[in-house]
């Protein structure tokens, strides 16, 4: 059973949301952090996730193709 409550997944999927955003951008706006905040609803720390993991889905593409 997991310990995550629905608003966990639910943010989780919001920072999935704007990771996938990122990834996808080829010139991102700057500064993202307030960009990724405003856009998809995000708190600091989630905005810095989603970057994070944008960043891993980066390099997976380049890997995988």
């Amino acid at each position: 059973m997991s310990d995550r409550s629905p608003s966990d997944i639910q943010h989780s999927a919001s920072v999935e949301r704007a990771a996938m955003w990122l990834a996808d951008e080829q010139s991102p706006p700057q500064p993202i952090i307030p960009e990724l905040r405003q856009r998809f609803a995000l708190s600091a720390l989630e905005a810095s996730e989603a970057c994070a993991m944008a960043q891993r889905f980066r390099i997976y593409r380049g890997a995988h193709g």
